[in-house]
């Protein structure tokens, strides 16, 4: 499957190019889950922010506790978060750092290189949440690889709110929607 190189889309009319509708079953709680976010995206398409739907997504899916996994550098957007979440659900938030576990301890590379810095620690992350039993888990900004380990590692399902993409202001789209830039780093003419 090239889905990204095909020009005409005809599953949108109902085509079914790799011939496997009838291998796919949504039913009990992933059924649930699809026809909540089709009303979402049926009711509030172009009305409601990413972290509105969130809150509507969780609510009608009955979860009642949260859990945010966070960068350390977004520690700002997460307090703010955490409190938004925490008029309605139960919510638990946990730092990158939780642990305070020693680069040395795994032999990785370090930002300085002097004295003590911990690791980032998913795996910690999901066995905190994974022990407080959340519903749903959510990602703020965790590095590429650890939102890989997180999400793996964790027993609810996972959703990211949003990336870690330092250079862009957590914004990795921003590189696809100038020209400039996919010019200059990806030697692409769009």
């Amino acid at each position: 499957m090239k889905c990204a190189l095909c020009e005409d889309k005809k599953c949108r009319a109902g085509k079914d190019c790799p011939e496997i509708a009838a291998n796919v079953k949504y039913e009990g709680e992933t059924l649930e889950s699809m026809k909540v976010s089709a009303k979402i995206e049926s009711k509030y398409y172009m009305k409601k922010t990413r972290l509105e739907e969130l809150i509507q997504y969780a609510g009608d899916m009955g979860y009642t506790k949260l859990g945010i996994v966070f960068c350390i550098g977004l520690e700002k957007e997460a307090r703010i978060i955490h409190r938004i979440l925490a008029k309605d659900f139960d919510v638990f938030s946990v730092c990158c750092k939780v642990c305070g576990i020693g680069k040395d301890q795994y032999g990785l590379d370090k930002l300085h290189s002097d004295g003590f810095e911990a690791i980032c620690n998913p795996i910690g992350q999901s066995l905190v949440l994974n022990d407080k039993k959340t519903d749903l888990n959510i990602i703020l900004g965790l590095c590429i690889g650890h939102d890989i380990l997180f999400t793996r590692h964790s027993n609810a399902p996972v959703t990211t709110l949003a990336v870690k993409d330092r250079v862009l202001a957590h914004n990795p789209l921003g590189a696809i929607y100038s020209n400039y830039y996919l010019k200059n780093r990806f030697d692409i003419n769009e």
